[in-house]
Parts: structure tokens; C-alpha cells; sequence
């Protein structure tokens, strides 16, 4: 039997005291314990990009990391993006540009673009393409989520 391990995880500001299995993935920990259901998992392989998060403002699939390797790192998941009922600007622009079609991958899309934006603001064009590209959607055929991200990325900058 493996020994649970308590550990606190900071997620989009607050603390969650949480007892895992030192195996646990921390999308899985984010999912179930602390009860933050937008970060999806995909292939849980590392390769989609549906659980897409940012630690320590850089992005990250989260079913690649242990939990347990996430004590005393920031962690930001999609319902960390909008605050006081006002939406990111990534999210107003999917909805405008209609950046989602089912909406299973748009939490890792916004959750990437936005690590990527803040690393880079002036990341446009082939460079912005290229990061994007990281991530996998079965539905919209990508212009719209990069249309949508353009456009977050000019109201960013202001």
C-alpha cells in the first residue's frame, strides 16, 4: 500500500490542503480534490494539450507532473482567467472569433496562449502559429483559435 502525503497546492490563489498518492498527476489532484473541473484531460500523455496549465506562469500539461511536485509553485487553471465575473480578454476574443467549437480543448488553448502572451506580449504570426500548434482540437481547424488569439494578444498589449 502506498503511503498518501499531504501537501497544500496554491491554485489560482488559494491554498488546497489535499492527501495524494505520491503518483497522483496533478491534473488528476486538480480535477478531484481540489474540484477545479476545467482543466481537461485528453491523452494523458502529454501530447494534446487539453490540460494545459500554468505553473509558475509558464505552460504545462498537467497529467505529465506529479502533484506532489507542485507544492510551493503558483498554479493558474482556466477558472483562475476571469475575475470578478469579467472575462480575460483570450476569452472574450474565442467567444467573439469563435475560437471553440465542443470547447474540450479551449481551457489548454487559453491556458497556453495566455503562459505564451505574457512570456512574449508582440508574439504574432508564424512565432504565435508555431506555440499554438502545441495543442491538438478535433473541430475548429485552428484559424478561429488563432484569429482569437491575435486579437487577445492586441487587447494584452494595451
Amino acid at each position: 500500500m502506498t503511503a498518501l502525503r499531504d501537501i497544500t497546492l496554491l491554485v489560482n490563489g488559494q491554498e488546497y490542503a489535499v492527501r495524494v498518492e505520491p503518483r497522483k498527476t496533478l491534473a488528476d489532484t486538480i480535477r478531484e480534490d481540489c474540484r477545479l473541473t476545467g482543466t481537461h484531460l485528453g491523452c494523458e500523455h502529454g501530447v494534446c494539450g487539453a490540460c494545459t496549465i500554468l505553473v509558475d506562469g509558464s505552460p504545462v500539461r498537467s497529467c505529465l507532473l506529479f502533484a506532489v511536485q507542485c507544492e510551493g509553485v503558483e498554479i493558474e487553471t482556466v477558472e483562475g482567467l476571469a475575475s470578478d465575473g469579467v472575462l480575460h480578454p483570450l476569452q472574450e476574443a474565442f467567444w467573439e472569433h469563435h475560437g471553440l467549437q465542443c470547447g474540450f480543448c479551449t481551457p489548454g488553448f487559453l491556458m497556453l496562449a495566455k503562459g505564451a502572451l505574457e512570456e512574449d506580449p508582440g508574439l504574432t504570426g508564424e512565432s504565435l502559429k508555431e506555440v499554438l500548434s502545441s495543442n491538438l482540437c478535433r473541430c475548429t481547424g485552428y484559424q478561429n483559435i488563432l484569429a482569437a488569439v491575435e486579437a487577445a494578444a492586441v487587447r494584452m498589449r494595451r
